[in-house]
């Protein structure tokens, strides 16, 4: 099978062990390296530039509003050329909580996207520049990836709303192999099913409390347990949200259980269309090392 992506986060504690594991992700063929916001992915990535030979590597999300454009062109350029083009710059607008601790008001995350990639592109004197890949979960962010950007990425997407929101990139952007199309998907690999369940609904509830993420499950046909997460915070049960994602939900936006399963779901993803899969390890028997490990095993 093709092997999916990997997502690694630089720890603080673990940066240097997080580098070693990104070589032995290079060495074992997956597909990619590519980090969320947390602990500084753009500087994780710089550090990849020089510390991998072959493989792609990228920021999944880089909030626009966390650094000035210039700023971002300027570490863009150099990880692009010190790797020989293998950089890929996603960004996004990211969510409320982030925005407050930016200490940042944004406008509208479809105009300021696009002047962000305006302004982005027209950076003079620095070199190449990496192609961009656009961080999306409602079907007008896809199709401004789709028109502007070199690819598009969602995070924590349903499997079976997926066909849905790929239509709205034109077919030519959809077939074009160097267009990338990725989805972070959180993973959980254990025997013990049930853990590996409680594992995934950990990981997922904090995005319960977001309403761009509720409105897109809403989409993706989810109004009973996105209108029983709503109605659980207006009356101040925030303890009660992780249990009102179904088991249904669970399967269609995340991977658990043994290892032949996870597989398995991973060729389901990419016949979706979503060729560049992103794994996002968790473990239900020790932190991201112990994931990793299980991930290796998985897919050796």
């Amino acid at each position: 099978m093709n092997l999916p992506a990997l997502c690694l986060i630089a720890v603080p504690g673990r940066r240097r062990r997080t580098l070693e594991l990104a070589r032995e992700v290079e060495k074992r063929g997956f597909a990619g390296i590519f980090s969320p916001s947390p602990f500084g992915n753009m500087s994780l990535c710089e550090a990849l530039s020089w510390q991998t030979e072959t493989i792609a590597f990228g920021t999944a999300i880089a909030p626009i509003y966390q650094r000035t454009v210039t700023d971002f062109a300027q570490s863009a350029a150099v990880m692009h050329e010190v790797s020989g083009g293998r950089f890929r710059l996603g960004i996004g607008v990211a969510h409320g909580p982030s925005h407050v601790r930016m200490g940042v008001t944004p406008g509208k995350p479809l105009g300021d996207i696009r002047s962000f990639v305006e302004r982005f592109r027209a950076q003079e004197g620095l070199g190449t520049l990496p192609p961009i890949i656009i961080a999306a979960l409602r079907k007008r962010m896809v199709a401004l990836a789709g028109e502007i950007a070199e690819g598009v990425v969602f995070a924590n997407a349903s499997l079976s709303h997926m066909g849905t929101s790929l239509a709205a990139l034109p077919e030519a952007k959809r077939n074009d192999p160097d267009f990338f199309i990725g989805n972070m998907i959180p993973t959980c690999i254990s025997d013990d099913v049930e853990a590996a369940k409680a594992v995934n609904r950990r990981t997922l509830t904090s995005y319960g409390f977001l309403p761009n993420y509720r409105n897109y499950w809403k989409e993706a046909g989810y109004e009973a347990e996105m209108a029983a997460i709503e109605k659980a915070i207006a009356e101040g049960r925030n303890a009660d949200v992780p249990g009102c994602f179904s088991d249904k939900w669970l399967e269609d936006n995340s991977l658990f259980g043994p290892a032949a399963k996870v597989r398995d779901g991973v060729k389901a993803w990419q016949a979706a269309g979503v060729k560049d899969l992103i794994i996002v390890p968790s473990s239900a028997a020790g932190n991201q090392l112990k994931a990793i490990e299980e991930v290796f095993a998985t897919f050796g």
